[in-house]
Formats: C-alpha cells, sequence, structure tokens
C-alpha cells in the first residue's frame, strides 16, 4: 500500500520526494509506504486551510450536512478495505476494524445532524430598548492529531465535528496507519467536501516533532485536539499554551470495572472479556482494572480466566475472524513482560495467560494485584488486565479512583441503586452500570478528568470545543452616557 498527502483534494508527494515505512508488528514486512511529509508541507496545509475556512464558515448547514452524510456511506462503501488496512498496519481483527466503520459513520451522521444545532441565546437585560444574545462562531483552521489504535471513529470524530462547526481541518495522520487514516479523507472527498476544508499531513516519526511544532504555531491554527498518551498530550498542551490556544485532549486510562458482591458473576465476566481483550487491550477505555469483592472473587476469576483462554489468537491478515492478534509494536512485548515479572516477584499470581514473545501475546490476567507493583498503576495498553480484591464498596471505589488517570469506568451490581451510588463516586469522565467500560456512542459526551485530559468529543457538548461564543447587543443609538 502507498500514501501520498492530500492537500487542496490533491494527491501528493512530500516537497523532498521523501517516504517512511510502516512494518507490520511480527513480519517485518513494509505494510504502508507514505510521504514523509516536511515542515513546508505542514506550512502549505494550513495555509491551504486557512484558505479554504474563508469561504466554508458561511457554508449553509445544509450543504454541512448533506456532505457528512455522503461521507458516512462512503466510508461503509469501504469496509473491506478498511479491514484489510487495517490488519496489515496495525493489527487489527475484522471484527474492530468493522466496529470502527460503524461507529465513525453513525458519528458522521450524528454530525450532520449537530449542524442545525449551533445555537446562541438571548439574554435578559436592563437597557431599555436593547436585545442581548450569544451566538456561536467557528473559530478557524483546527489541527487534530489522533493514534492508530481506533484510526476510523477517532479520525472521524477529529474531523466532522470541526468541519460540521464551520472550521477547517489540518489533520495530522499517525504514522503507523497512514492507509487507513487516508481512506477516511477519500470518503470526504468523494462526499464533495470542498478544496481546503480538510488537508492530510503525514511525516517520518523521526520528524514529527518538527511537523507538529510547525502546525501548533502557525497563525491560522486556533485550536488543537489531540488523542494519544498522556506523556505526549502534556506535551502538546504546554506548546499550545505558549501561543495560548485551547486544546481539547483525550488521553491514557487504566479504566477499572467494580464487580459488587451481588453482580450478575456472568454478565461482569462477558463486560470484562470484552473491554479487556478487543483488540489486544489497546483502546484507551479498555478494562486494565478488575476491582472483585473478595466474597465472590474466587468464582469470577475462574470463569474469566476460563473465557479468556478460550479467545482465538492469530494474525488477521491470516485469520480475520481471530479476536487476539498482534500488538502494534514488538517493544510492547518486553514492556508487559517487565510489568508482569515485578508483579510475580511482589506477589500477584497469573490466572491464565503468560509472557509475550515480541507483539505476540495471550489473552492475559494478573490476580491478586496490589498497591506497589508497577502494573497496579501503569498503563498496560495489551491483552493484559488485572484483578484487584476489596472489601466492600468503600474499599473499591478507593481504589478505584487510586489511580491518576479518570476516562471510563463501569459497575457490576444486581442493586442498581447501590451500584449507581458506587458510579457516581468513580472519578472517571463516563461510568456504565452493568456494562463495559469500552462503550461510546455518538450523541453522548465522551472524555476524561485527572491525567486522562479535558473537554469533550460527541454530544451537543463538543460543539463548545470547536466555536467561539460571542456576547452581541442591538441597542438605541440615542441613549443616553452618564459620560
Amino acid at each position: 500500500m502507498q500514501t501520498e498527502l492530500l492537500i487542496d483534494n490533491q494527491a501528493r508527494a512530500a516537497s523532498s520526494n521523501a517516504t517512511f515505512e510502516r512494518l507490520h508488528p511480527t513480519s517485518g514486512d513494509v505494510v504502508t509506504r507514505a510521504a514523509a511529509g516536511t515542515v513546508q508541507d505542514a506550512v502549505a496545509a494550513a495555509d491551504s486551510a486557512s484558505v479554504a475556512y474563508q469561504s466554508w464558515k458561511n457554508s449553509p448547514p445544509s450543504e454541512r450536512r448533506r456532505i457528512l452524510l455522503k461521507a458516512a456511506d462512503a466510508l461503509e462503501s469501504r469496509v473491506g478495505a478498511f479491514i484489510e488496512a487495517m490488519a496489515a498496519e496495525v493489527g487489527a481483527s475484522a471484527l474492530w476494524a468493522g466496529f470502527n466503520v460503524h461507529l465513525a459513520a453513525n458519528l458522521f451522521r450524528e454530525a450532520a445532524s449537530l449542524a442545525t444545532q449551533i445555537q446562541g441565546e438571548t439574554i435578559p437585560t436592563d437597557k431599555p430598548g436593547t436585545l442581548s444574545m450569544t451566538v456561536r462562531q467557528p473559530v478557524g483552521v483546527i489541527l487534530s492529531i489522533v493514534p492508530w489504535n481506533g484510526p476510523v471513529v477517532l479520525a472521524a470524530r477529529a474531523i466532522a465535528y470541526p468541519i460540521v462547526c464551520g472550521n477547517t481541518v489540518v489533520f495530522r495522520a499517525s504514522e503507523s496507519s497512514p492507509k487507513t487514516h487516508m481512506l477516511v479523507a477519500e470518503a470526504l472527498v468523494e462526499a464533495g467536501l470542498p478544496a481546503g476544508v480538510l488537508n492530510v499531513v503525514t511525516n517520518d516519526p523521526k520528524d514529527a516533532a518538527d511537523v507538529i511544532d510547525a502546525l501548533i504555531s502557525h497563525k491560522a491554527v486556533r485550536r488543537i485536539n489531540f488523542t494519544g498518551s498522556t506523556r505526549v498530550g502534556r506535551i502538546i498542551a504546554q506548546k499550545a499554551a505558549v501561543h495560548l490556544k485551547r486544546c481539547l485532549l483525550e488521553l491514557g486510562g487504566k479504566s477499572p470495572l467494580v464487580v459488587l458482591d451481588d453482580a450478575d458473576i456472568d454478565g461482569a465476566v462477558n463486560s470484562a472479556v470484552f473491554g479487556s481483550f478487543l483488540y489486544q487491550g489497546q483502546i484507551c477505555m479498555s478494562t486494565e482494572r478488575i476491582i472483585v469483592d473478595e466474597k465472590i472473587a474466587d468464582e469470577f476469576v475462574r470463569k474469566f480466566a476460563e473465557r479468556a483462554n478460550a479467545l482465538p489468537a492469530g494474525d488477521p491478515t491470516q485469520t480475520p475472524s481471530c479476536v487476539i492478534g498482534p500488538m502494534v509494536s514488538r517493544d510492547s512485548g518486553p514492556r508487559l513482560n517487565a510489568l508482569i515479572d515485578d508483579a510475580l516477584s511482589k506477589g500477584a499470581k497469573l490466572a491464565c495467560g503468560g509472557h509475550a514473545n515480541g507483539a505476540v501475546m495471550p489473552a492475559t490476567i494478573v490476580d491478586h494485584v496490589k498497591s506497589g507493583m508497577k502494573i497496579y498503576d501503569e498503563e498496560t495498553f495489551g491483552p493484559i488486565t488485572t484483578v484487584v480484591r476489596v472489601n466492600g464498596d468503600k474499599e473499591a471505589v478507593a481504589i478505584a479512583n487510586d489511580t491518576a488517570y479518570g476516562l471510563s469506568s463501569a459497575v457490576f451490581g444486581r442493586d442498581v441503586s447501590r451500584a449507581l451510588q458506587v458510579a457516581l463516586q468513580i472519578e472517571t469522565g463516563a461510568c456504565h452500570v452493568n456494562g463495559s467500560t469500552v462503550s461510546n456512542e455518538a450523541q453522548a459526551p465522551y472524555g476524561g478528568t485527572k491525567d486522562s485530559g479535558y473537554g469533550r468529543f460527541d454530544g451537543r457538548a463538543v460543539i463548545d470545543e470547536f466555536t467561539e461564543l460571542k456576547w452581541i447587543t442591538l441597542e438605541p443609538a440615542s441613549q443616553q452616557y452618564p459620560v
């Protein structure tokens, strides 16, 4: 597979004609050869978006809606191409790739519905004969940066929401999934998005800092939305702060699933399997901590381990129906092995699975995890989860909140009122009672607290992220002033 830059709706090589290669995480074969964009290319993309903004900001809502609805159909027509690209670039199963396309198409349709929901309000005023009101206006060029792990839906939200609000977008695609991200852009071009409203830049990993610095500092770029690690998110926020530019940050997570002593154990196991091992646990809201009341812990862990051991594993390029594929990088294995060894040395036990071999790792459950083990605190981002045993609801809440992260969570309990009280005390941006930590709907606000970032995608809340609120008054010209 080969990709180029997209500027003014035209595919073009990097200004240096250089390319970089995305390698398969296990075989090492070249999967995608992509244009290695330069600072010059980044500036050209931002300049193009700045020019396009002058007309796009005045586009009627019906036009924005029409394009996004067509783009949703175009995405769905490419599902086979997405499955192929995601299997090769990021080791995704057909299940995860298809799920991504489904979510992204729904998101485009939900974003289209927001075209006529960008509203202000009238405000009571003490000034006679005066009309006081607010309006929401687009802000300019938006820089969107997303990762490889949910490449279709994360790209869709980073593009659709800004443009439905009247902004233009420079999309910096992930070095790990350039073909997948370019397929999203192609759907929008096919739908009739005007030239310059979306420009896409790819770059060699070694040039990432320079390219992103050039985009953040470009005077036309007014806001940045970034999805990725907390470490990089801090850097993005610091760089944006220098230029007084607002950010929307969706960062890392260590999402807890709390299983109360009255829980439907089989239901909780279903949630734990899905949340822990979908796409090898490489989702920002993956279930990385399962906090189980000690009264039911033995039964829960036994059933959970049985289900995890039965998950089919393989290479999705050869076996699309496999659930556990390779991790995105062979460097993931040694990192996770070190966490396992540290935990075992401090009293944890393996309930199933075991050590990784490069990018390949079985579904793994580490039981009897306690504070002081590295895996208790650190984001794993692999097909591995932990079990922490607790005594009662109060300790369960304390352990759930004993983390720097606050993205997603879930609580299982038959007494829904009791489970709701637990959910309300967990410090996360979302909590699902008798559901999974991995949950997303385009009509519901999504984002984190603490080190998981700030701001909200999805729902009407996203309008605030990509518009400016302006106060306007219409006053009688003949009014009298005290001076």
